[in-house]
């Protein structure tokens, strides 16, 4: 079963561009994609569609208006030129707020919050995007799928951050900050200006140093307190 998408946008380029941004994603469907916002709503209400990718200011109605009319919702991830919106955006649990032009990076991002949604919403469910819970980074390149499972910890190195996982290591053009935001927080914790680590991956705790695999992992003076307080948590749980 693939990730079932429509575009909503009353300009053709800006459905092109995330057409093309979708297209390097596997298990993903674009079912249509329209100008107007109320010739979805028929779709809407004969098929499931998992995400809507729509802009707020069209001539027929505004995304907003759109959202609050709509009697099942899928997830939304709003599409606008304009900044100022984001906040009423959050309001409506949007997903995410993607800013015009959407460079695919941003994008990555974005796609990652859906997986992470969709693996969430699946559980229990009989359906194949019932698997692993992962990640997409790009490598040189080139996409490649991280099972959330694999990650040991993140190590930034100024513009780029290595992921060490139980399978390589890879290289990615990102920042620590945000590759964490994109980790679920139940799992994973910044423990230093360079480090993110993946709790369950944890060996020992001495001091103020965690070990993982063979690797002794500073823990920042800053992040002491929250960071013990996590993992003891976790252990209780």
């Amino acid at each position: 079963m693939k990730i079932k998408c429509i575009i909503i946008d009353d300009e053709r380029l800006a459905i092109e561009v995330i057409e093309n941004h979708l297209k390097n994603f596997d298990h993903v469907e674009v079912v249509a994609s329209f100008n107007n916002p109320l010739k979805a709503y028929p779709l809407l209400e004969q098929e499931k569609i998992d995400v809507i990718f729509l802009d707020i200011n069209m001539p027929q109605m505004t995304g907003f208006s759109f959202i609050e009319n709509l009697s099942h919702k899928p997830l939304i991830v709003i599409t606008t030129a304009y900044r100022e919106y984001a906040v009423k955006s959050f309001e409506l649990s949007v997903l995410d707020y993607l800013v015009k032009p959407i460079p695919f990076n941003r994008f990555l991002k974005t796609m990652n919050k859906v997986y992470q949604q969709m693996y969430v919403n699946s559980v229990g469910g009989d359906t194949n995007l019932q698997q692993e819970p992962h990640i997409f980074l790009k490598v040189n390149k080139k996409l490649i799928k991280i099972n959330l499972n694999d990650i040991l910890f993140i190590e930034s190195l100024k513009d780029y951050i290595k992921v060490i996982t139980t399978v390589g290591d890879y290289v990615v053009h990102k920042s620590l900050t945000s590759i964490t935001e994109e980790l679920p927080q139940s799992s994973f914790i910044r423990i230093h200006r360079s480090y993110t680590i993946s709790i369950n991956k944890i060996i020992a705790l001495e001091g103020n140093t965690i070990e993982i695999s063979n690797k002794k992992i500073p823990i920042g003076r800053n992040y002491l307190k929250k960071t013990k307080e996590r993992i003891f948590n976790n252990d209780n749980n």
